[in-house]
């Protein structure tokens, strides 16, 4: 009885005449999800005993980035803009705790708008009990910044994203000295979450901050530049740090005792890798912010952002799926390390596994969909090639050839000043006082209940 009103109700919303019309359909709709939720990574690795430090761990990507890194063992240490006993970051971090088993989860308070806030949480780390860190994921730069719908100034939007820009430089240059006496058999990763729209900002790159952006440029080209300078400066933090003496920083072949094979020195020269990542595009972090689905900001966008809910599930990336790419560059093996996702085994030689191909991490360089991209940024002119003798006094004193990757040694040097510049006058706008600068700071491993 039950089979025949199912039947009688499913012909009489769908004839049997529309039947094949409808397995192709759903049959397209899948195919079209599948594609638009991009690659899954199809390694896997365990974190156990890793240190691993996130920034915008409390995004809608960053949460499920905590979450997949708990469930994998790792320690975590989670900074947040808002002080961490207040209740949301309290009840986010007991659930993290309670759903992955794992209470190595911390909360520690940093206000990346702030070099203030930001000198004070690595002088409280690195002056801690425990300072070891296994990998830092600057995730905070991936969520989009300017809506369509919102009023704010271009003025007020960009110097949101240069204050995102140079903590993450800040960040990166005060714990780096902590890394370099890290032991050489520490596998240690720098990653740098990017947004989608590096692209659109490469035919008018420029690695100044200061440089003039168009009247009415998109908000697609303003993001663009940020990720794109992002990418540069990645890069050449990994020339930076390949360029420091090897013989402190990668694991000797002839050591017989060493359980750390060299595939490659030329591949990696330091046990220290500089990654940028792209997520792609999302629904919560990238077409959220871009409509300004916020209640408290904007009724329209929301309206707008929950009717799109259908094509929007469709068409763009759950956090899930973008997170994938920023786990793929986590569990890749480094040049200087074979993987062991195949072991030898009792049947074949030790030979035939060593020549079995094996994808490895490529430092410095660009991934999306779980894969290198093969960026082309044009090399801008060298201010040091107008000064006689100049160019070649600075390429032997840094030590940095340029490999023509994503703008070559020059793009990458010009990013560098201009990142040092503009940290001085971010600085000096933001003096340092007695009530930001604590003598006696807590340490990161206390947990926040």
């Amino acid at each position: 009885m039950v089979l025949k009103v199912v039947s009688t109700a499913v012909t009489t919303i769908l004839p049997s005449n529309y039947y094949v019309h409808a397995i192709l359909t759903l049959f397209t709709v899948l195919v079209v999800r599948a594609f638009a939720q991009g690659r899954s990574t199809n390694r896997e690795r365990d974190l156990h005993a890793r240190v691993v430090l996130v920034t915008g761990g409390f995004t809608p990507m960053g949460l499920t980035l905590l979450h997949e890194l708990a469930s994998r063992g790792a320690h975590i240490i989670a900074l947040s803009p808002i002080p961490i006993d207040s209740p949301k970051i309290d009840i986010l971090i007991n659930l993290l705790r309670s759903t992955t088993s794992n209470e190595h989860i911390f909360a520690d308070h940093c206000d990346l708008t702030s070099p203030n806030s930001v000198h004070d949480f690595c002088t409280k780390f690195l002056t801690g009990q425990e300072h070891r860190l296994d990998a830092i994921v600057f995730a905070h730069e991936y969520q989009h910044i300017g809506a369509w719908f919102s009023p704010m100034e271009v003025e007020v939007l960009e110097k949101e994203r240069k204050e995102g820009s140079l903590a993450t430089f800040l960040m990166t240059t005060l714990l780096l000295p902590a890394l370099l006496v890290a032991p050489v058999e520490r596998d240690i990763r720098i990653i740098n979450v990017v947004n989608p729209f590096y692209a659109a900002a490469v035919p008018t790159f420029s690695p100044s901050f200061d440089a003039l952006l168009p009247t009415q440029s998109s908000r697609f080209l303003q993001e663009g530049r940020r990720s794109l300078r992002m990418v540069v400066f990645t890069r050449h933090l990994q020339r930076v740090l390949d360029a420091l003496p090897s013989g402190g920083q990668v694991p000797k072949t002839d050591d017989s005792a060493s359980t750390i094979p060299v595939v490659s020195e030329k591949e990696q020269k330091s046990n220290i890798v500089a990654i940028s990542v792209c997520p792609g595009i999302s629904r919560s972090d990238t077409i959220a912010p871009l409509l300004n689905a916020d209640l408290s900001s904007s009724k329209t966008g929301t309206i707008l952002y929950y009717f799109l809910q259908p094509l929007l599930r469709l068409l763009v990336k759950s956090p899930n799926a973008a997170l994938q790419s920023v786990l793929h560059v986590l569990f890749l093996p480094t040049p200087f390390k074979r993987g062991t996702a195949k072991p030898p085994t009792p049947t074949s030689s030790s030979i035939e596994n060593d020549a079995l191909p094996e994808e490895i991490l490529k430092p410095g360089a660009l991934y999306r969909e779980c894969a290198v991209v093969r960026l082309h940024i044009p090399s801008p002119p060298d201010p040091l090639k107008n000064l006689p003798g100049k160019g070649e006094e600075k390429e032997q004193e840094e030590g940095l050839p340029d490999d023509g990757e994503l703008g070559g040694e020059v793009a990458g040097r010009l990013v560098w000043e201009s990142f040092e510049t503009a940290l001085k006058e971010w600085e000096k706008a933001n003096p340092p006082t007695k009530n930001n600068r604590s003598t006696t700071p807590p340490s990161v491993d206390t947990p926040t209940s």
